[in-house]
């Protein structure tokens, strides 16, 4: 048949078959990769805490990909910039889901972010691993929480400060949102139940990005001139600690009178600004750069080669990064396939090393176990570990002093519930 002799069918068949071969096409190439959700403040008053950590992501992509990606595809992540808005968290994590079809996504900072996005997740029934310390008192069947529970930070913490310091009186310091506000609901009731009274114990609250310190530093400074030691335990999170610090130096507030020990200012924070009135200050994590391990120092030489920078430093947020990308990738691998399902069974039970000599597993509760640290603030913006763990402590979801928590536990593995209740033998709503 001469090629201009062809019917009006014959040229129609020809023309559905060119455009079924290139969706098939265009399919393949889809599949040639698997994408990577990457949700952290790009902008905003976070972005001083968050944008390393999509650095890190990056890194730890490019890395997975030098060992031939995962599953025998490429992965490629896909950031975007939720620009310290909390709402805004919630569109970003849907078009992450829903439009760029990412098999899991590792983000949020504040634990407003984290609840701001978390009926899309269940919704879509995707997976996050979130890196930050947090208040408890949740357990998410779509969440791997890869950060500290109140008992691997804050407990320890309080314990150090009143057996190693001899502190009595308590200025609980935090920015006003739902972890700072937790976190002090569970330290109070823990300070009480160890025979603290309730005035000794003074709690301040203040909103993101807050720069005149005066009255508060003011107060605190007159509420620990009573002749008993005391301390600030500050939930205080992102750019607001750097006007905090240097009102408790004006004020003459040193940390060998009133000691600040921090869950939210690491090395990030420190890097760039004037250290001199945090010297001697306290913070309490999971992990210091300064920690002297094999692995901690591949993972520093790595970093800096990555970055291209001598001066950039690392985290703990960064570590949790690490585990969590880390345990997600031996769950996929584990299961065989990126499905949120299979993966969310696969992952109970991994086990990774972190960055500071141990190897941390995920529970069945969706949190990890992890070694706690104290560190002393130093002049170049690094930690003097001062006091650790003998080994790893297991995060706990719920809280055992506060009264509606102490009888719950979550269990997503045998009893596939995150709210049980070991008295009704029920689980929750």
């Amino acid at each position: 048949m001469s090629i201009f002799n062809i019917s009006r069918r014959n040229l129609m068949a020809l023309s559905a078959a060119a455009l079924v071969s290139s969706a098939l096409a265009g399919t393949a190439t889809a599949q040639e990769t698997i994408k990577v959700g990457v949700l952290h403040s790009l902008s905003g008053t976070m972005a001083i805490s968050e944008t390393t950590l999509k650095d890190v992501m990056l890194m730890l992509i490019e890395e997975q990909n030098k060992k031939g990606g995962l599953l025998g595809k490429k992965l490629e992540a896909v950031v975007v910039d939720p620009a310290s808005d909390w709402p805004l968290f919630a569109e970003k994590a849907r078009q992450l889901i829903s439009q760029d079809k990412v098999a899991a996504v590792f983000g949020c900072w504040t634990s407003v972010s984290r609840k701001s996005v978390l009926p899309v997740f269940k919704e879509l029934n995707s997976i996050l691993f979130y890196p930050v310390q947090y208040e408890g008192e949740e357990s998410e069947r779509n969440v791997f929480y890869t950060g500290a529970a109140p008992n691997q930070q804050a407990i320890p913490a309080v314990d150090y400060l009143a057996e190693e310091e001899g502190v009595e009186r308590w200025v609980l310091a935090g920015t006003d949102y739902v972890y700072p506000r937790t976190t002090n609901k569970i330290l109070e009731a823990y300070l009480k139940s160890k025979g603290v009274k309730p005035e000794n114990i003074m709690i301040s609250y203040t909103p993101f990005g807050h720069s005149d310190w005066q009255t508060i530093v003011a107060d605190i400074k007159k509420f620990g001139s009573a002749g008993k030691k005391t301390a600030v335990v500050s939930t205080i999170n992102g750019d607001a600690n750097v006007p905090f610090y240097k009102e408790l130096a004006n004020q003459g507030v040193k940390a060998t009178d009133i000691p600040v020990v921090a869950f939210s200012v690491g090395e990030e924070e420190l890097a760039g600004i004037d250290t001199k009135p945090l010297v001697g200050h306290l913070a309490a994590w999971n992990y210091f750069q300064s920690v002297d391990t094999p692995e901690n120092r591949e993972f520093i030489a790595k970093w800096k080669t990555f970055t291209k920078n001598d001066k950039r430093v690392t985290n703990d947020p960064m570590e949790a990064h690490v585990v969590g990308f880390n345990m997600w990738v031996k769950a996929v691998e584990k299961a065989g396939t990126t499905d949120p399902d299979k993966v969310i069974d696969a992952i109970v039970g991994v086990q990774v090393p972190n960055l500071t000599g141990g190897v941390s597993e995920m529970l069945p509760n969706h949190h990890i176990t992890k070694p706690v640290l104290i560190g002393e603030i130093k002049e170049d913006g690094q930690f003097d570990t001062v006091w650790q763990t003998d080994g790893l402590v297991p995060g706990d979801a719920w809280s055992k002093h506060l009264e509606g928590s102490k009888d719950l536990i979550a269990d997503w593995k045998t009893l596939k519930c995150g709210n049980y209740n070991t008295v009704t033998k029920k689980c929750g709503a």
